[in-house]
């Protein structure tokens, strides 16, 4: 999928390519007037994400991760190899990067252990790359330290919220009360007609989940 959506100072490009044998979609996020970019949960296959970077001529800044499962962090340490970016996760969730392979390993896949995080970022915090301004959402429940990325008429939400479900809550770390809370207090605070670019299948929008979500819509 390539798309735009219009951007406070330009054209914000989003390509989002789904990565690895779970499928974890990856979101690579550019200023259309600097072509600095910035790349949103890099769980696999870093040699797509690097021609797609390379074919839409863009340069890139940040790699942030909305949580620390290997699934979206997985390619963090080759495309920080490749490029020097700044690698940016909340704090709650910094530590699992040290232990990406062992996960992987745990359901009979492989995967690199991650770089250390270069800073974190916590609600409120800002991420800026080119005329983009992204704002951070502490969104835990299905990880800690899981956030969510709003901009003007988008969110990427990680795994918290996905079309017609949630984020698993049955992991380490992992709680369903605080997702419904994260989800309800603050993704559900949203203008209804926001975007929802989710971290497994499909997008939806804030209002559609709020109608119809079978387990947080409020009615």
């Amino acid at each position: 999928m390539k798309a735009h959506t219009t951007q406070k100072g330009g054209e914000l490009i989003i390509h989002k390519l789904a990565l690895g044998p779970l499928m974890a979609n990856c979101f690579i996020v550019g200023c259309q007037k600097t072509k600095i970019a910035a790349v949103i949960d890099p769980g696999d296959e870093t040699d797509r994400i690097l021609l797609t970077l390379a074919r839409s001529r863009l340069t890139l800044k940040n790699i942030i991760n909305t949580h620390g499962h290997f699934d979206h962090v997985g390619g963090n340490k080759k495309l920080k190899d490749a490029t020097g970016a700044e690698i940016l996760i909340h704090p709650l969730d910094a530590p699992m990067l040290r232990h990406i392979s062992a996960s992987a390993a745990y359901l009979g896949l492989s995967s690199d252990d991650s770089p250390a995080p270069d800073r974190t970022v916590n609600e409120g915090d800002t991420i800026a790359f080119g005329e983009v301004i992204l704002e951070v959402i502490h969104t835990p429940g299905h990880t800690p330290g899981g956030i969510s990325l709003s901009t003007d008429g988008v969110v990427f939400v990680g795994d918290t919220l996905f079309a017609g479900s949630i984020g698993r809550t049955d992991l380490p770390g992992g709680d369903y009360d605080t997702l419904i809370s994260s989800i309800r207090k603050k993704l559900f605070q949203l203008p209804d007609t926001v975007r929802v670019l989710c971290g497994h299948g499909p997008e939806t929008t804030i209002g559609i989940e709020k109608r119809t979500n079978p387990f947080a819509a409020i009615r």
